[in-house]
């Protein structure tokens, strides 16, 4: 395992994430930050409360969980973790950010994306992720992000949160 982020330099990614979601957001129309599970909803969750605090803007939050949605569901191994969707708010017609720790080949995305439109439909999704890797295997692209990263396609990149796993920062780490 290799750091290749410290918790300083997370910090500092998810405040450029943070200003750039700001500045793309609309004065005329509802606001709804998703994230998606897991660490997507920490990050959201840490986005949102900075809206309420520092723009006091009440924005709706809820959490989506792709897995019934993913593509490799029947290639991996054992029984897959399962958690609710918490999306108790209305999304049609709703300026949407979609929030995720890694953007790599976008496939989580495009399932987020499916699972998203099962609950409505947005007026406008913007994606923003924490790191973008690179390695992008369908025509997926994120809106915002906090910092590029490259890394080799036989290793993952994952992002580490304390409210997760009780440290912060990225780090390369071979593929399973």
């Amino acid at each position: 395992m290799n750091r290749i982020l410290t918790a300083q330099q997370v910090q500092q990614a998810l405040d450029k994430l943070y200003q750039q979601v700001v500045e793309a957001l609309p004065a005329d129309r509802p606001i709804a930050i998703i994230g998606i599970r897991t660490r997507g909803e920490t990050l959201a969750t840490r986005i949102c409360q900075r809206l309420g605090t520092e723009q006091e803007l009440e924005v709706a939050h809820g959490v989506l969980d792709i897995t019934f949605y993913r593509d490799d569901l029947s290639r991996r191994r054992g029984a897959p973790l399962v958690r609710a969707t918490e999306i108790d708010f209305d999304i049609d017609d709703t300026f949407v950010v979609l929030v995720d720790d890694v953007l790599h080949t976008g496939r989580s995305v495009r399932a987020a994306l499916d699972a998203l439109h099962d609950f409505g439909r947005p007026k406008v999704v913007r994606l923003a992720v924490l790191i973008d890797r690179g390695g992008h295997e369908l025509p997926i692209a994120a809106d915002v992000v906090g910092q590029n990263v490259s890394a080799p396609d036989t290793k993952r990149v994952q992002v580490r949160l304390k409210e997760n796993d009780g440290e912060e920062g990225v780090f390369i780490i071979n593929s399973l």
